[in-house]
């Protein structure tokens, strides 16, 4: 039976061996000659190609190589926006609240402000809610709201900024949908019944938001909720107010909408 015993390996033999095992698991760096420039451009590349990963991987280097220069915040928005584009939006928002902690006077903040809310805005849509016809007002408001915020601060701060006529009607958008998720709740309770709490959900709509399209709904849910509690008075001033802000309005004709027709579109 034959045995293997250390000692009768030549020191040498062994040395030459760890050597070439370490060379073999060290990691080699292919941009070590590159210049910031080439670095920003194939990481450009990456990401109009869908790679995203090496994409982010390349401005990560960048920001490392390029420190306390404009190409090092420009690779910081680039980072967050590619991995918006790759579906991070918790990694996207994570860049770009570093960002504007580590630059809060760049002249990119108009940018970063802008991302943030788009962010936020195509987070809550969600290409897999569009294909099952699903609106805003339907799911969890956090990330409007959030994003509204990230889009008023834009316009306020920025109002001559490119990105801002953008943002202020991406803000009517959010500001009906949050109308209409208030609505969505009050005819949810008025189908089951819980007339009291759809009249209080259609009056907080009412009250917290103006000219929104689903004030409309808005009133009419309050109109057949009170004619279901027998409050007559209430259910005709309801209804004289309705006639008067929307006249030709198809509710009081044909009632509810079917709920396969939404009154939003696709951004």
């Amino acid at each position: 039976m034959l045995t293997f015993r250390l000692s009768a390996v030549p020191l040498c033999v062994l040395a030459s061996v760890l050597v070439l095992s370490a060379c073999s698991t060290k990691l080699v760096d292919q941009t070590a000659g590159w210049s910031p420039n080439r670095i920003y451009s194939e990481a450009t590349e990456e990401r109009a190609a869908g790679n995203y990963d090496k994409a982010v991987t390349l401005l990560e280097k960048l920001e490392g190589r390029a420190a306390g220069t404009p190409l090092a915040q420009q690779a910081q928005l680039d980072k967050a926006y590619t991995q918006y584009k790759a579906g991070e939006q918790a990694q996207a928002l994570a860049s770009i609240d570093r960002f504007q902690k580590l630059h809060p006077a760049s002249p990119a903040m108009d940018y970063a402000l802008y991302l943030k809310g788009l962010v936020n805005f195509n987070d809550n849509l969600g290409i897999f809610g569009s294909l099952a016809r699903q609106d805003l007002s339907e799911r969890d408001q956090k990330a409007a709201k959030e994003s509204f915020e990230a889009f008023r601060e834009l316009a306020t701060r920025f109002p001559d900024s490119r990105y801002t006529p953008d943002a202020r009607s991406r803000m009517t958008y959010i500001v009906n949908s949050l109308a209409q998720y208030e609505v969505h709740v009050a005819r949810y309770y008025h189908s089951r019944g819980a007339y009291v709490a759809a009249i209080n959900r259609a009056q907080t709509a009412l009250s917290d938001y103006t000219n929104a399209p689903a004030l409309e709904e808005a009133l009419y849910i309050m109109l057949r909720s009170y004619d279901a509690l027998g409050m007559t008075q209430l259910r005709d001033d309801t209804r004289r107010v309705m006639e008067a802000s929307y006249p030709k309005s198809e509710y009081l004709s044909q009632g509810f909408r079917s709920v396969n027709d939404p009154w939003w579109k696709l951004w």
